[in-house]
Order: C-alpha cells, then structure tokens, then sequence
C-alpha cells in the first residue's frame, strides 16, 4: 500500500497534482475539500455548518474531517492506498490521521511539499475564481486569512513530517506537468514504482 500526502499553501496546486498523481499510481485521491463541498452541495446539516466556516476561511472540527476519512478508507480497503489532499492541516489531524491509518495498519509513506511564493499563490487563487465562479477565491481578504491560517496552524507540520523521515519539498512553481514529473520522480525514488 501506499500512502501519500500532498501538502502546500491554498493555490499551491495540491488538488490538480493529486488527481494526476491518483491516476498514474492507482490510488484513491481523498480531498477533504471535496468531501466537504459535498456535504455543502448535498445541503446536509452538515453541509450548511461547514459552508458557513468555509466562507470565511475558517478551518471545519477535526472529528468531523477525521470522521469523513475513516468511512472513506473503510470502504476502500483493497485499493493500492491512497493520496490525502488538504488533510491535516493542523498539527492534531496529523497525529489523528497517524492514528486513523495505524488502525488499518497502514502510515504516511511521502508528504510532498509544494512550495509556491505568495504572490503566485494569490495569482492562482484569483483566477481560479473568476473561472470556477467560486466567490470565497475573488476576495482578497478571504485569501489573507486563508494564508495567516495556513502559516500559523498548516505550515508547522513541515517539520513534523520532516521528523518522521517522509517530507520531500518540491518546487510548485512552472508547468503543470514539469511540476508533476517532478513529484513523480520523488514518489519513484522513495521505492514506490508504479505498478
């Protein structure tokens, strides 16, 4: 089995990478933003409380998060792992995520850091936007906050993964596909050939 973890600040590309990477190895691609705007998109109860923290860029509980992964591992127990997209964010997912996978006996094998300056990232962002129509990437102010959370609660979980001998920085600025070869070669390289 393996498992990754793409990991970066909003607009870093985690979720096109993701998908793409998801393809080439054949694994289950988990963007706990997906899950979430399902929810949103399904107008559940839970759906309407994420929606109204996710407007303004406010980080939705960990058990719920947690909760939402554990039923998506469950019922994928035979796929050749999985590739975590915007999950942890906080030093606590990471350490229940840890525990989550050692429940089914499985870890993080690689955290892939993108990095992407700030001025990139809100370039990204902002086009995004205007093409998605997704009002909460158009506003600045939603972007800075997004940012501050990020540097004060994501951004430390660099050196935990660090820690653990997993965390592989890669630039994230270029093309989409120079990027991904670039993440490919690290996966590669780590002893994870596709299969």
């Amino acid at each position: 089995m393996l498992n990754l973890l793409l990991f970066g600040p909003p607009g870093a590309g985690k979720g096109t990478q993701a998908l793409k990477i998801a393809e080439k190895f054949g694994l289950i691609h988990i963007s706990t933003g997906d899950l979430l705007r399902a929810e949103v998109a399904g107008g559940t109860e839970l759906g309407k409380a994420a929606k109204s923290l996710m407007d303004k860029g406010i980080l939705v509980s960990d058990d719920i998060v947690v909760g939402m992964i554990d039923a998506k591992i469950s019922s994928n127990s035979s796929v050749k792992g999985f590739i975590f997209d915007g999950f942890p964010r906080t030093l606590p997912q990471a350490k229940a995520l840890d525990e989550l996978l050692a429940k089914h006996n499985q870890s993080i094998d690689i955290t892939l850091a993108l990095e992407v300056d700030k001025e990139e990232l809100y370039n990204r962002i902002s086009l995004r936007g205007k093409s998605s129509g997704r009002a909460d990437d158009q506003d600045k102010n939603t972007f800075l906050k997004r940012m501050q959370v990020y540097n004060t609660e994501t951004a430390p979980l660099k050196d935990y993964y660090k820690n653990q001998g997993v965390l592989v920085t890669i630039n994230g600025i270029g093309e989409i596909e120079d990027v991904f070869n670039s993440l490919c070669n690290e996966i590669i390289k780590k002893g994870n050939p596709v299969h």
